[in-house]
């Protein structure tokens, strides 16, 4: 995104806006105001679960990192994802790697910043080392098993009896800010265990401490989080505009509630920052048309105007879902012509996520009526002998005289 150079204030302020919490603000201060060079951070993400629209809230941030001159490296962590509960095997964890970075780099082209500044590195690439593996059995060493549990509890996958791997997660994550070279961790506030942990236990094995920026959590569109694994909270970044408008329509937005509602925190974390990042001057604009005859659109430039309509129902979920719906269909149109262009992207999508072998239909047993040997109530034994009605006509025989006997043709003599 073209634009004037931003004074150190400015990048800094930018930095920080929106987030729910910053940890150690003081070296984002004395990177970007007392040293002035580009805040180096990073931003991870396993790659499981298909990209879906929760993804831009994350890359807005991203956008704003970029255009406030930070160098952003997106560790794409395919361990991880294979750590995390064996969610998918390790195989297809790296094509799915390399479908996050198709997406991600549109996304962010899509919001317009340069990527000049973006680097992605694949977790393996440096994870697999001798150097990173015996930091993970020092950092193993001074972290207990409790505190390892409770730091992944909100992102490792919980389970009764769960893998060894899940308690490795946490330290793995902590040990990147060191291996990346970074001075700041980006993530969610359902990440805030796992920087906690970083932040007391790297510098009891010589690393010095970073500063974390968390990003709130955005309700999905059924209200909860929005999830990659439940079709109906999340819109691919792939669903064309009917799927797109159809998801929405189905969307949880009750009449003048604006706590927990997914399409205005949407808005809020999406779109208006979209349009801001868009404009010359950064003022966001979100658009709900109304009908002819009732009136000229609603036209917002900040989330305070917007609730209070909502809450008045002056602005009504029909005119929300439909304004959100075609905001989103124009951010997403430029992704879906690149996917469209890019035969490589296409067949990588194939690899990662192949589409789902249909069920085997289960052999039923072949009726054989009632007149063939052991027909009736006959059960075999563990020992190989027979009991039940009907017995007589499949028993051969406990001995082998006896066995022979039966096998007799009737009328023969020996």
């Amino acid at each position: 995104m073209a634009g004037r150079e931003l004074s150190p204030e400015e990048k800094l302020s930018l930095v920080t806006d929106q987030l729910a919490e910053v940890l150690h603000k003081d070296i984002l201060e004395d990177v970007i105001l007392k040293q002035q060079r580009p805040l180096v951070l990073y931003w991870g993400t396993a790659t499981t679960g298909r990209p879906h629209c929760g993804y831009f809230v994350p890359m807005m941030k991203i956008a704003h990192f970029l255009r406030a001159g930070c160098h952003v490296k997106i560790l794409l962590a395919d361990i991880h994802g294979f750590l995390d509960n064996l969610k998918a095997p390790i195989e297809l964890v790296k094509y799915r790697a390399e479908y996050y970075k198709f997406v991600i780099s549109s996304l962010l082209k899509a919001v317009g910043v340069s990527l000049e500044k973006l680097e992605f590195v694949l977790g393996s690439s440096y994870q697999l080392s001798s150097d990173y593996t015996m930091d993970v059995f020092r950092l193993s060493s001074v972290v207990t098993e409790h505190d390892a549990k409770r730091a992944g509890a909100e992102v490792v996958k919980q389970s009764e009896n769960a893998p060894l791997s899940g308690l490795i997660y946490p330290l793995m994550q902590a040990l990147d800010e060191e291996h990346l070279k970074v001075d700041a961790q980006f993530g969610g506030v359902d990440q805030r265990k796992i920087f906690a942990l970083a932040q007391e236990t790297l510098p009891r094995i010589g690393y010095k401490e970073r500063a974390h920026l968390m990003n709130p959590m955005v309700p999905g569109l059924t209200g909860g989080k929005m999830s990659a694994s439940d079709p109906d909270s999340k819109i691919d970044v792939l669903d064309g505009p009917e799927l797109v408008k159809k998801k929405l329509r189905k969307a949880y937005a009750a009449t003048g509630e604006v706590d927990g509602n997914g399409i205005i925190s949407f808005v809020e974390y999406v779109l208006l920052p979209f349009s801001a990042l868009q404009d010359p001057n950064h003022k966001g604009t979100f658009v709900c048309e109304r009908r002819e005859g009732e009136g000229e659109p609603l036209v917002y430039h900040d989330m305070e105007t917007l609730k209070a309509d909502y809450k008045a129902d002056k602005l009504t979920p029909q005119l929300l879902k439909a304004g959100a719906t075609a905001a989103l269909n124009e951010l997403l149109a430029p992704i879906q012509a690149d996917y469209q262009a890019s035969p490589e992207w296409q067949e990588i999508e194939q690899k990662a996520y192949p589409p789902a072998e249909p069920a085997k239909k289960k052999k039923q047993p072949k009726n054989k009526g009632t007149r063939y040997p052991g027909a009736g109530n006959v059960q075999a034994n563990p020992d190989g002998t027979v009991t039940g009605e009907g017995k007589e006509q499949v028993e051969v025989g406990k001995t082998a005289e006896d066995a022979m006997s039966k096998l007799e043709i009737e009328g023969k003599t020996a």
